[in-house]
């Protein structure tokens, strides 16, 4: 990419999360990007901000962050919770006549017309809650130690439950395609978005669709396989980006 400058990769985390996943990216991907981890209000340095579980709120947070940014060739990435909002960002700058992603990139996350198992169909109160994540190995069994005065649950739930509450609201406002392609990631021993369902992200996506899979459960953004794959992802922006119809 010498002569020019790399493009951007904006890079939202999942739910109860903050930007520590990607704290690792820029070494793996080198010149090849400039990553841009997008932390959400409410938690690590943004706590003392409210936190948003309004999709429409969150798309104008987000632009009026982000639209200054857009100034030469980026690509979205959203991890779980992330990739409804890196969908939902990248209908926003289309909307409002922004440059758009040269492509969109889901992982672990299923299609917005597919039911989550993250998502409950009616939230319990915390406890239910704390311990319905529990057994979906979303939090650790520790979580459970310490009662109403548990730091998990005076620190950690509320931010999840409002994350959870964001993206059952974005599920249900998601069902217009993007008019760019997406690469849809799916870990390869992930039981919440396992590789089949994850790519049913093809009806989102008129314009082009891969899917791909790395090694690991839900959380596979923690490990290196991922960047190196955007890695190539990004190797084609230059040219604009056009993913195969595949599966692989």
């Amino acid at each position: 990419m010498t002569g020019q400058l790399p493009p951007r990769l904006f890079c939202f985390h999942h739910a109860g999360a903050g930007v520590s996943s990607f704290a690792r990216w820029p070494h793996v991907l080198g010149d090849r990007a400039s990553v841009v981890p997008v932390l959400l209000p409410g938690r690590d340095a943004r706590v003392r901000d409210p936190r948003i579980t309004d999709p429409e709120k969150l798309v104008d947070e987000l632009t009026d962050r982000l639209g200054s940014q857009l100034d030469r060739p980026y690509a979205l990435y959203g991890h779980s919770l992330g990739g409804l909002v890196a969908h939902a960002f990248a209908r926003s700058v289309a909307g409002a006549g922004l440059p758009e992603p040269t492509v969109v990139v889901v992982g672990a996350v299923l299609p917005p017309h597919l039911a989550s198992p993250l998502l409950p169909a009616a939230f319990p109160p915390d406890g239910e809650l704390l311990s319905w994540l529990v057994s979906h190995g979303v939090l650790p069994a520790e979580a459970l130690e310490g009662g109403e005065d548990g730091i998990w649950r005076r620190r950690v739930l509320p931010t999840i439950r409002d994350d959870l509450l964001l993206a059952h609201a974005l599920r249900r406002r998601a069902g217009t395609p993007l008019n760019r392609p997406v690469v849809a990631v799916a870990g390869q021993q992930d039981t919440i978005a396992p590789p089949h369902l994850v790519a049913r992200w093809r009806r989102y996506a008129p314009a082009g669709f891969t899917l791909r899979t790395v090694p690991g459960g839900h959380f596979f953004v923690r490990d290196r396989p991922l960047p190196q794959l955007l890695g190539h992802v990004l190797d084609g922006l230059k040219g604009g980006y056009r993913p195969e119809l595949s599966a692989v």
